[in-house]
């Protein structure tokens, strides 16, 4: 007997009871939805979190000043960074594409009768835009002659052209920074809320030694960290050997003793959320799965019931020429038929949750969008594990089936 026609008497035995059919597959829906559900979101979080690691820039390394511990107790930052310790890193390291110093600063902006409070308001280098992977969207970014000079010179993002000038060019205005005046020089590109919601357009930026000399008013040529860019992912690592060795010498650290710095790569971190969250994917995936294997529980209780129904009709098969595994393929058919039409009804289920779940958590969270994943993956492998569930909780039923004696099978009433 071929497998078209097996499939077909299969489908006729299942439409003569649509109802039983229908909720034999039910736990095979619930679970295969549960698990596209889990692993649909799963994988939105993990494209998330990689997403907002691009946003903070190319490959970024971050150096801080080392923390003054006495008797094992932190007492605080030193000042231990200085702008020519990132000159050093950009020119002396080999697998650095770019680094910039960075000073912090807080304040407020006016613009006429408009202020506002910009979350991040920075003094950064000429490279800064190279590593945090910045392009402007209008005007230029400091030149060296601006740095050297202190020049009082700005670069904005959307939010603050939002809030202050409205309708106005800001290209050429003059705001004040802490009654200092600042010109506007330059409009970044908008970058949108990082993953914990924070604007990151609501953003100042000017040159650092500005920010020392004007703002702080300090000669000292310290800095609060340095960012820098590895020239390519697969060279972080490499990049962050450089950079520390280099820091070493350039400090005087002697062997064994504490660097008075820390080197931070953030794609370490990154993976570190991603194992996360791939973890947390994969046991709430098999907490879901749980509800597969009652599924095929049903399944077979199902299916050892349609084989005693049907005892008489095997019998009159057997009789007229069907061997024992015709009717052992026709009844692992039907199981997997049961357990394929539950996985595809399942998908469709799951593909809906997640994309209704995602939809909810973005109304729910401001700025910060989760993406929507339809994991192609993960169809295939529920469909494959559907039919994993179909043959195994099936073979028991048909596999009696196709041990019955046809003459018994015959008197069966």
């Amino acid at each position: 007997m071929s497998l078209l026609l097996t499939m077909r008497i299969a489908l006729r035995a299942l439409r003569k009871n649509k109802m039983r059919a229908g909720l034999t597959i039910l736990g095979v829906v619930i679970g295969i939805a549960a698990v596209t559900t889990m692993v649909s979101i799963g994988q939105s979080a993990s494209q998330l979190v990689q997403s907002q690691f691009e946003l903070l820039g190319t490959n970024v390394i971050v150096v801080l000043p080392g923390s003054h511990r006495s008797r094992g107790v932190r007492q605080g930052v030193r000042p231990t960074l200085t702008a020519k310790d990132s000159e050093a890193i950009g020119r002396q390291c080999p697998s650095v594409l770019a680094s910039t110093p960075l000073v912090g600063t807080g304040g407020q902006v006016i613009y006429g009768n408009a202020n506002w409070n910009p979350n991040e308001m920075h003094g950064v280098g000429l490279d800064y835009l190279t590593v945090r992977n910045w392009p402007l969207r209008h005007g230029g970014f400091f030149t060296e002659g601006d740095v050297t000079s202190s020049s009082k010179v700005c670069v904005i993002g959307q939010t603050l052209v939002a809030k202050l000038f409205q309708t106005t060019n800001p290209l050429g205005e003059m705001i004040r920074v802490r009654n200092v005046p600042f010109r506007v020089i330059g409009i970044l590109e908008p970058k949108g809320a990082n993953m914990v919601g924070q604007d990151q357009d609501n953003i100042i930026l000017m040159p650092y030694t500005t920010v020392r000399k004007r703002l702080h008013g300090s000669g000292f040529d310290n800095v609060h960290a340095i960012l820098v860019s590895a020239r390519s992912t697969t060279g972080m690592r490499d990049a962050e050997n450089d950079i520390r060795q280099l820091l070493l010498e350039r400090h005087r650290i002697s062997p064994g003793e504490p660097a008075d710095f820390e080197v931070q790569n953030t794609d370490e971190i990154a993976k570190v959320l991603g194992m996360i969250t791939g973890t947390l994917t994969m046991m709430l995936s098999s907490i879901a799965g749980i509800s597969l294997l009652v599924g095929g529980v049903g399944i077979m209780n199902i299916m050892l019931v349609s084989v005693t129904e049907r005892t008489r009709e095997i019998g009159i098969r057997m009789a007229v020429g069907a061997r024992p595994r015709d009717i052992l393929r026709q009844f692992l058919v039907e199981a997997v038929l049961l357990s394929c039409i539950g996985g595809v009804i399942g998908f469709a289920l799951g593909v809906g949750a997640s994309t209704g779940a995602t939809a909810i958590i973005n109304s729910l969270t401001s700025g910060t969008q989760w993406p929507i994943v339809i994991s192609i993956p993960a169809a295939v492998i529920a469909f494959v594990f559907a039919s994993g569930v179909g043959i195994f909780f099936g073979y028991y039923p048909a596999r009696r089936a196709s041990k019955l004696d046809p003459i018994d099978a015959l008197r069966y009433e």
